[in-house]
């Protein structure tokens, strides 16, 4: 296997293994992530690659919808239809400002 796809499938198991350990009622950010896996720059990327696991099956095996852009935007919304990236959240305790961003002071997970 050629060196780039040794680093995508472990950066890949890597991000999985971050987005699988963040608890319920809490979000961290793309950024967080890239910044825990030591490729600070690559948030874009950790994005594409949680784009990746939703579309293998069609199935949601990590709890994607707890991770969100650094202002707390729900950018990754239109993967789980509608509102229920947002309902998914509010079911765990996640609460809203009324910008309609996560209080990300309350809710944001260091990883």
């Amino acid at each position: 296997m050629p060196a780039e796809r040794n680093f995508e499938k472990d950066f890949y198991e890597r991000v999985y293994e971050v987005v699988d350990r963040i608890p319920a009622g809490y979000v961290t950010t793309y950024g967080a992530i890239a910044r825990y896996l030591g490729t600070g720059g690559s948030a874009r990327l950790v994005g594409w690659t949680l784009n990746r696991t939703l579309s293998l099956d069609g199935s949601k095996p990590l709890p994607c919808h707890r991770v969100v852009n650094r202002n707390g935007e729900l950018t990754g919304k239109s993967w789980f239809g509608g509102d229920t990236m947002e309902q998914m959240l509010r079911s765990e305790g996640v609460t809203f400002l009324e910008c309609g961003r996560i209080n990300m002071n309350r809710h944001f997970w260091q990883p």
